[in-house]
Order: C-alpha cells, then structure tokens, then sequence
C-alpha cells in the first residue's frame, strides 16, 4: 500500500523508533513520493507531505536522507519535547549512526532469515529492483532464472500447536523447530540441495519456489497430452501431483491436517506474486469449501474458482483453461452454446443444430470426455457456460 519493500519499511520503522525515543522528540520517515511510511505517530502513516507542509508546519525539522539499494526517503527529526537543545551537527551525526546500525541489524541477521525476507518480497510483489533481487538471490544460492510456480503449505495445525502453559519464548522455539521439520520433511522429498527456496512465511504457512519447467516435473509427468491454452497453466497437472504427493508424505512426517494450495506459472520475478495469489485464493477457497488433507488449484475448484476469485484476468485464464480441449473443435464448441442457448434440452438443441438426438449424445459425451465436464450435470455446465461467456467478452 504504502510503494514499499519490506526491508525499506522495517528500516524505516526501527529507525523512527529508535531516533525518537534516544532524542525525545517526533520522528517521521517519508519515501521517495513523499509519503509518510514510519512515525513516532502512528496516525501520521500514509499521510502526504507536500512541499508545503514542508516548508511551514515542518520548517523547523533537521532532514536527514535515507536510501536502500534503489529505495529513497527522507528522516525528518522535530524539535525536542523536552525543549533539550541539541546542536543540528551532533543529531545529523547520531542519525547517521542510527541509521548504519539499523540496516546492519536488518539487513545482515543471518542467512536464512535474509533469504525468507527475500521470497516476502517476491511473493507480495515488493521488487523495485529486479537486477538487485537476482544478485541478492544469487549470493544466497537461489536461482530464480528457471520458472518457478508456488507451492502454499499450511501446516498451522502442527506448527502452531496450542501450548498455553508456556511462555511466549518458549511457544516461538516449539514454532521454530516445527517450521524446520516441516521444511527438511520438502527438501527431503523433492531432492533438493538445500532449503533455499522454502521459506517461512508466519502463522503456520510454508512457501515453496518450486521450478515448474518440464523437466524439473518430470518425475510426476504422464504420456498425456498437455492442454493448449494459456501458458500459465501448462504444466499445472504434473504439479498437482507432485503436490499430493508431498501432501502425503508432510501428513505421514507430522501425524496432523496439512493443506497445499498451488499457483500457476507466472513469467518473470513480478510472476510469483501472481503465482502466490492463485495459491493463497485456492488454499482459502479450497479449505473452506473441500475441507483438509486436500491439494487445492484453481482449475479444480469448480464454480467456486469464478466466484471467490476477484481479478478479471485470471477468471479469463480460467475459462480458457478449462476450454482449452475445444480449440481446435469447431463443431462441438457450436453444439455446446447451441445446447446452452436451448436451456439444456436435448430435443430443441438437435432440432436446431438439424442432426439427430443420437448424434447431439455423442457430441456431448465427447465434449465431456475431452474437457473433463458433463455438460448435462449443472455444476459442471455453470461453469462451462461462464467460461464461454467469459471466452465471448475478451474476443469483443
């Protein structure tokens, strides 16, 4: 909301904090667009400040800038409450310093929380800076250069596991060693080096990069052909199976209820938020509607896919998607709107297509073999029949 990554905001935060209550005196930090990310006032958050403002409600106001890799800001620094005065040379200098040890203990903690911040950021859309987001995945060992769909595991049950008689820093370390079992139980599955592309993402959720190229799938690939239509979903199926059978191996390794929701492929960084959105709505939507110990994708959640997803965009994607086997069937995607139009009745619809009713059976026996919908059953004709409409409204 506010235009920036979570590293600038955590930087920004610390240091308006720490400036604040060192100096006794109001504190705001400004992005480079002029607003209001950190405050000594919370209400002052989001808060625009204009030129204006600048020169006369804050005139008085020592300003300090604060950058970060491709970031910039503004430290603005008020008089002091207790009216201590302070020479503008020796709080310029202390900023500083607050500064350069808040961005050490931020941005240098330890490897694996860097590299769980890092996939935050990728998967909440906060990239400002792509070159500077390869480099940093690369000096972590992560190669984000192949495609990469993700994989959304809640595994709150286990991880998060009520333990009221104990104190908070005893209920993190449980969490903390939880989170690593689960993580170790990923890497051990799917063969990898190491767990450089899992990360903890709070409150019991696991996400996993996981490459979603051909070849990094093929151990769940089948002789089938791979359904035409857009490239976002290629792939989904071999996915989905390498999901159940993750799904059953974190159950068998954690004796609780695990959910995986799974995004489609996305091209470029900027597509793993998009994958992580498909994801967390399948996950949400599938939880509620399936219930637990499911893998949930947006292709398999029926109706539900076109009315708890919001973007117009991916609900297209999913219509063609799941229409896909038509493209090249002329004929019977004419005798499924032909059907559709005639209110589902086969006589009329044969009347009208001029063919006999034997034939129209076979037409939609053959619809409903290649799409995996039974256009005569109502939930799978409502959503064949949005998707057609939906088809219809992008070709205009």
């Amino acid at each position: 909301m506010l235009g920036i990554s979570v590293y600038f905001a955590e930087i920004a935060t610390a240091v308006a904090t720490r400036i604040s209550e060192l100096l006794c005196a109001p504190v705001m930090v400004s992005n480079q667009k002029g607003v209001i990310v950190a405050s000594s006032e919370p209400s002052q958050v989001g808060c625009l400040l204009d030129q204006e403002k600048i020169e006369t409600s804050f005139a008085n106001f020592l300003r300090v800038p604060l950058c970060h890799e491709s970031e910039t800001g503004e430290i603005l620094v008020g008089e002091s409450y207790s009216c201590e005065v302070i020479s503008s040379r020796l709080t310029y200098a202390l900023v500083e310093l607050i500064i350069s040890q808040t961005v050490t203990q931020i941005l240098f903690p330890s490897q694996h929380e860097m590299k769980n911040r890092l996939i935050s950021d990728l998967l909440h859309g906060q990239i400002t800076d792509e070159v500077a987001v390869l480099e940093r995945a690369k000096q972590l060992g992560m190669d984000l250069s192949q495609p990469r769909a993700l994989i959304l595991i809640d595994a709150a049950e286990y991880i998060l596991e009520n333990n009221a008689d104990l104190d908070q820093h005893q209920r993190e370390v449980i969490e903390q060693r939880r989170t690593k079992v689960v993580i170790g139980s990923i890497v051990s599955f799917f063969h990898l080096p190491s767990d450089t592309i899992c990360a903890d993402l709070g409150q019991g959720n696991i996400g996993v990069l996981k490459a979603s190229n051909t070849k990094n799938l093929d151990p769940w690939a089948t002789c089938d052909k791979v359904q035409e239509g857009s490239s976002s979903w290629a792939n989904l199926t071999a996915l989905k199976r390498a999901a159940d059978a993750l799904l059953a191996r974190l159950r068998n390794d954690t004796g609780t209820s695990i959910n995986i929701g799974i995004g489609r492929y996305h091209p470029g960084l900027q597509g793993l938020s998009r994958s992580y959105e498909d994801a967390h709505i399948a996950l949400s939507l599938g939880t509620r509607l399936q219930g637990a110990n499911r893998v949930h994708c947006l292709g398999e959640m029926g109706i539900a896919a076109f009315v708890g997803v919001a973007d117009e965009a991916t609900k297209i994607d999913l219509a063609k998607y799941l229409l896909s086997p038509l493209n090249q069937e002329a004929e019977l995607l004419t005798t499924l709107n032909t059907f559709f139009t005639e209110n589902c009745c086969p006589s009329s619809t044969a009347k009208r297509l001029s063919i006999h009713r034997n034939t129209l059976s076979y037409r939609l026996d053959k619809i409903a073999s290649l799409t995996g919908l039974e256009p005569r059953k109502f939930d799978d004709a409502v959503q064949m029949r949005l998707s057609l409409l939906l088809r219809s409204l992008q070709s205009s």
